[in-house]
């Protein structure tokens, strides 16, 4: 806190010493014109922490039949039914080496396993408008896990698998009531670790804190079923090591829920995870003015903040993940959620939750519905995928503190960067007309970051061709990113930039920049 509040001040300095550039630039830009900006990067410590696989992606229950304001979009993603032997879907997860993929969603609370001793038929799920959530229970057979199993492991995936919660509850006036039956769960556990499958966390129920989605559970319930996972866990795994991760409730973030719950789970939990949809229902039609709207875009820094505030009160070393979030509820807008619009408010999310000490984020979907990172029928990447890809790649553990000084149309990140030296920045242009020209000022560089013997700084410009935001086509640098026939992901390449010049932002335009002559004490 003492580095933060000092680093305020210097921030606060910084800005009455440039003031009068960048008012003369904001006054002097006209449309298309070029506005001047300066991002002050504090180097002395870093402000949070992200796993090295903060990137994460969900796969889904839904079958074909889900349908949203009576448009149909999952297809074939279901884990059910989805085709595990696709070139690109293996490329596409290995591109990661290794992406995180939670197993979860609506109809999680609502699956049977087909393990040998459930006495209960495993069928598929099946559309009924009287059930909740419009279908009745669905079951996993053990064979579908033995192929999705040996998909993940061939990827290179760490598979987080979400288990039903509701199992052995009643549902009493909107609440589920009584102890979890872990039998069927336990029994899944036990064959998943019989057959030396390899799963990196545990996760129980979806959706079902707080208000709940349909049901609710307490939190002093809820924490007495994470604690009896927990003890399934260290029975089951006796003597492996490491032990996947007891993650809990997988649900939207509602505070007194949230403390409560944290409190009574004791050391249950190792991680908390929300859900994001905070653009709402996915058939607005002014969901593009919110996403490049920067107020609407800062609102959800107060669920960050808040959640950080709790966890850090808290005598319990749990960390945070997102869940799931797909901006867009109820499978999200075709060409809005699934086109290169969608990477400001995806990117956006990735920076400011890392910046709370978010330490994973799950994108949903990996595939399905309409904000799948991957097309549902041609499995082809869309431009999520690229800027998640270039996400992990780029942006390192630690997390720095920035300001810009300048047009509140840019929003910008800044990470130690990844397996290399230096520093990452992220930069978003969110204006449709105005190039920005952004200078770079290092707090605490242990070397300076201008000179003719330097190396080039790196720069990916990600853009849409004619700026069409709902192109489902991404640009790098200037060229379109396309799979091979093999069905590999192109390789992603930077332009390499003089280190002495700004860093040119074109209007809706994404820019990584990746400064590798400086040493900031926060990355040593």
């Amino acid at each position: 806190m003492g580095c933060q509040i000092r680093l305020l001040g210097l921030c606060l300095w910084m800005y009455l010493a440039s003031l009068s550039l960048i008012s003369v630039g904001a006054m002097c830009a006209r449309v298309g014109e070029v506005e001047k900006g300066i991002i002050l990067v504090h180097g002395k410590c870093a402000i949070g922490s992200i796993d090295d696989d903060f990137v994460c992606a969900t796969l889904d229950w839904w079958p074909p039949q889900k349908c949203d304001y009576g448009k149909c979009s999952w297809g074939h993603a279901s884990l059910l039914n989805l085709d595990l032997n696709n070139k690109i879907l293996l490329n596409a997860v290995k591109a990661f080496s290794s992406l995180k993929i939670r197993i979860g969603g609506t109809l999680q609370d609502k699956v049977i396993y087909g393990t040998e001793d459930n006495r209960e038929p495993c069928t598929p799920f099946v559309l009924n408008a009287n059930e909740m959530f419009g279908f009745t229970r669905g079951c996993l057979p053990m064979n579908r896990w033995d192929e999705l199993n040996r998909f993940f492991q061939k990827a290179g995936a760490k598979v987080i698998f979400g288990l039903n919660e509701l199992a052995g509850k009643s549902i009493k006036s909107g609440f589920a009531v009584g102890p979890w039956n872990y039998t069927n769960a336990e029994s899944l556990i036990r064959y998943t670790v019989r057959k030396k499958y390899h799963i990196h966390g545990w996760e129980l129920g979806n959706e079902l804190c707080g208000h709940g989605i349909g049901v609710s559970v307490a939190a002093d319930q809820y924490a007495s079923d994470v604690a009896a996972l927990r003890n399934i866990v260290q029975n089951e795994y006796r003597g492996i090591e490491p032990k996947p991760l007891v993650i809990a409730p997988g649900g939207f973030f509602d505070a007194d829920w949230f403390k409560e719950f944290i409190s009574k789970s004791g050391k249950s939990a190792d991680v908390v995870t929300h859900h994001i949809y905070n653009l709402g229902p996915g058939v607005d039609d002014h969901l593009i003015e919110s996403i490049l709207n920067p107020s609407h875009l800062d609102g959800e820094a107060d669920t960050f903040r808040s959640l950080k505030g709790i966890l850090q009160n808290s005598t319990n070393k749990v960390k945070s993940w997102v869940g799931e979030a797909g901006g867009a509820y109820n499978s999200g807008h075709h060409l809005v959620s699934d086109a290169f619009v969608f990477s400001f408010w995806y990117l956006d999310q990735l920076g400011m939750s890392a910046v709370y000490d978010t330490r994973t984020y799950c994108r949903q979907s990996l595939i399905g519905g309409n904000y799948g990172l991957l097309n549902t029928s041609t499995f082809m990447p869309n431009p999520d995928y690229y800027s998640a890809l270039l996400w992990h790649r780029l942006m390192g553990r630690r997390v720095l503190l920035t300001t810009f000084y300048g047009t509140k149309k840019i929003r910008t990140y800044a990470h130690c960067a990844k397996e290399s030296k230096g520093v990452t920045i992220l930069v978003l242009n969110l204006d449709n007309s105005t190039t920005v020209e952004v200078n770079v000022d290092l707090k605490f560089n242990k070397l300076p970051h201008s000179g003719v013997h330097e190396p080039a700084r790196r720069e990916y410009h990600l853009t849409a061709p004619e700026r069409n935001l709902h192109s489902q086509i991404m640009l790098l640098n200037g060229k379109i990113l396309r799979v091979n026939s093999a069905g590999e992901i192109p390789p992603l390449e930077p332009i390499y930039v003089d280190s002495t010049k700004p860093i040119t932002v074109g209007p809706l335009s994404i820019v990584f920049a990746h400064i590798p002559n400086v040493i900031l004490a926060a990355c040593s």
